[in-house]
């Protein structure tokens, strides 16, 4: 099993997390027995070949999809054997998500769209924290505006802000800089840092950018469904000879008649 230096007790534990899709011939076998310790306070990244079980893993650890065996605990909570209520308030108040394509309600504000989770769980934000996440953000002269007269970088640093505001245990971002150009990318990978370093968020980032995978404290690599490799302070060479290492080990693909 793969896992967090002792230092970093784990913010979420995975253990023996098996997930498939389909049935015979057809059936794909997404995760294969996956064990990990995700480190409190760290910014970890999953990356893998296109089918190699990343967003998978990322959606069963965040609630969003429900494995067929093993566990997923987010602190002491084994989120597999959670009713559907129960999940609905784990997700509400332990976990953040960010999406790659943003996922903010057109018709409201950057206030608003940041505020929306807590407001449906009737809370209200913790007026300190919340106004450190905007300062972190950068966005104090742009929250009156909707995500439409905003840049996509500002819409994604909105979705952060979202994903961090109510304080959740752990943030899962998914491929969160896909849809942005590089500059843009950058000040959100920074955002994610010094959320980090700043105020010890745990975060876990799918991503394919070796770019990006270089702000992070630890790299994950995935194949088939396994847990391969992991990097620890990686720097985007490193990030590369991995992911080429990886590529010249895969089979073959052989045409199908």
């Amino acid at each position: 099993m793969i896992g967090a230096p002792p230092s970093s007790p784990p913010a979420a534990r995975v253990r023996n997390l098996t997930k498939t899709y389909g049935a015979g011939q057809a059936l794909v076998r997404a995760l294969d027995d996956v064990s990990l310790d995700i480190g409190a306070g760290e910014f970890t990244a999953v990356m893998g070949p296109s089918g190699s079980g990343k967003s998978t893993l990322m959606h069963c650890c965040a609630a969003l999809d429900r494995a067929d065996s093993g566990e997923v605990l987010i602190g002491e909570q084994d989120i597999t054997r959670l009713k559907d209520k129960a999940l609905t308030r784990l997700r509400r108040d332990e976990i953040g998500f960010v999406f790659q394509s943003y996922n903010l309600v057109p018709t409201l504000t950057a206030e608003e769209n940041i505020k929306l989770p807590m407001a449906i769980a009737g809370r209200r934000p913790d007026a300190e924290w919340y106004d450190d996440v905007i300062a972190t953000v950068g966005l104090g002269d742009r929250l009156g505006h909707k995500p439409n007269e905003l840049s996509g970088g500002q819409q994604q640093r909105v979705a952060v802000a979202r994903a961090l505001a109510s304080r959740p245990r752990i943030v899962f971002a998914d491929e969160p800089t896909g849809n942005l150009d590089s500059r843009s990318g950058a000040e959100v990978l920074e955002l994610l840092r010094r959320s980090v370093d700043d105020y010890d968020q745990t975060i876990v980032m799918v991503t394919h950018d070796p770019v990006a995978a270089a702000y992070t404290d630890r790299v994950v690599f995935l194949a088939d469904g396994r847990v391969v490799d992991e990097l620890r302070d990686p720097t985007r060479e490193q990030v590369l000879d991995v992911m080429n290492r990886m590529a010249e080990q895969a089979p073959e693909q052989i045409p199908t008649t």
